[in-house]
């Protein structure tokens, strides 16, 4: 008997469009940031329903650079859900500030009445995570900014300015989506995609940040103050250095080196180009019929898909089985691999990880996040999957699940 096919978790959708930009990048003699670096920024400014997004080396980096141009440093603290990457902490902790982390709903994203809780007069950001795609409550979290204002108490010229909480939104998962009928990137006062490898649109590393600062901010400034900061704080990038007789740069800014290379961007240009009407329309279609599959199911909770004018992204499907069990979650992932299926878990709460749980977090003081971790399992989905490998998914875990749970009865 021949193996079964194997079903990988997540490739990259790479076809000749994909080929066809990283040979025209190569072959133009130019490789590092420049024209298509350009190009993919107002692609996905333009899928953000804003005017400006800067392209950099990966999400973290965005975020890192998001907060630090916000003033973010020792002595503050930035709330973030205890159910997200643990990069959403890391970039806190890097600029010398605090993650404070709060419970998540049912629906994976951050409790805004959490929110409201943990804001202290340290607060100087929240940094929501969109999670699997879905978006978060927007509303209810500008609600609960605008309404702590009072505490607010800001450190410099950029905060005076804002006069309130920063909100940064990771929407690592999230390109593409829509809440209440505005695209995602649309939603925070910043908005950081990410364009890795097992992301809807990849540059195989990447992110970008989306700039949508109110009056009386210029978000044009800010995505040239970031992009000079992001090279390092060089006055003239490699590309125009380049050009004939403009060798001459100055360093204004002690910045960083986290641009994103033309190479990198022409993978991305390819798919955005499509991912509306091709690529995300697909991935929606893989939902819907997992949906179906599972929804008559009694043991089977599914993730929010579309919900009036909110729509995810459909990055993750992360079912959950109840009665929530970590033992049968994980011989499902196990028995699942035996037969050439990758499935996998999104994510291990903060609280979970040694670096978290040796300054005391605890995953029992954030209850929901426990309760969804015990028994999530994400499935593939991506538009090279095919109906019969969904189909097959779910018949295998069904099997596992009736039979785990035959025995347990027994």
């Amino acid at each position: 008997m021949s193996n079964p096919k194997k079903i990988p978790f997540s490739p990259p959708y790479i076809d000749e469009e994909v080929e066809r930009q990283v040979l025209e990048s190569l072959r133009s003699g130019w490789i590092t940031t420049g024209p298509k670096v350009r190009a993919l920024e107002g692609e996905i400014a333009s899928l953000a329903g804003l005017e400006h997004a800067l392209c950099v080396n990966s999400a973290t980096s965005g975020m890192m650079l998001a907060l630090h141009w916000y003033g973010v440093g020792p002595g503050d603290e930035v709330i973030i859900p205890v159910y997200t990457y643990v990069a959403t902490a890391l970039v806190v902790q890097h600029l010398g500030a605090t993650p404070v982390m709060v419970d998540i709903r049912d629906d994976f994203n951050i409790n805004p009445q959490k929110i409201r809780e943990a804001i202290t007069p340290k607060t100087k950001a929240i940094v929501p995570v969109d999670f699997g795609g879905w978006p978060c409550d927007y509303d209810a979290i500008r609600e609960i900014v605008e309404e702590e204002k009072g505490k607010f108490q800001p450190a410099n010229d950029t905060q005076e300015k804002l006069g309130r909480i920063l909100l940064m939104a990771d929407a690592a998962h999230s390109i593409g989506a829509a809440y209440k009928g505005k695209p995602s990137g649309s939603q925070a006062d910043l908005t950081v995609f990410s364009l890795h490898a097992v992301k809807n649109v990849t540059s195989a590393e990447g992110g970008a940040i989306c700039m949508n600062m109110p009056e009386p901010f210029d978000n044009a400034e800010i995505y040239a103050t970031m992009r000079l900061w992001s090279l390092n704080g060089q006055t003239k990038d490699a590309f125009t250095k380049s050009q004939g007789g403009s060798w001459r740069y100055d360093i204004v800014y002690p910045g960083f080196k986290i641009n994103m290379p033309d190479v990198c961007a022409a993978i991305a240009l390819a798919q955005i180009g499509k991912y509306k009407d091709e690529l995300w329309p697909e991935r929606r279609k893989i939902f819907d019929l997992y949906t179906s599959l599972f929804e008559n199911e009694e043991w089977a909770d599914l993730p929010p898909g579309k919900e009036g004018n909110t729509e995810s992204s459909y990055h993750l499907f992360a079912l959950r089985i109840k009665p929530r069990n970590s033992e049968l979650r994980d011989r499902v992932i196990h028995l699942a691999a035996e037969d050439g299926i990758a499935l996998n878990v999104h994510f291990i709460p903060l609280a979970e990880l040694s670096i978290f749980k040796e300054k005391g977090f605890k995953l029992s003081d954030f209850p929901m996040a426990k309760d969804q971790f015990e028994g999530v399992i994400t499935l593939p989905i991506y538009p090279q999957l095919e109906e019969e490998d969904c189909r097959r998914i779910f018949t295998t875990i069904k099997q596992v699940v009736t039979e785990y749970q035959d025995v347990a009865i027994n």
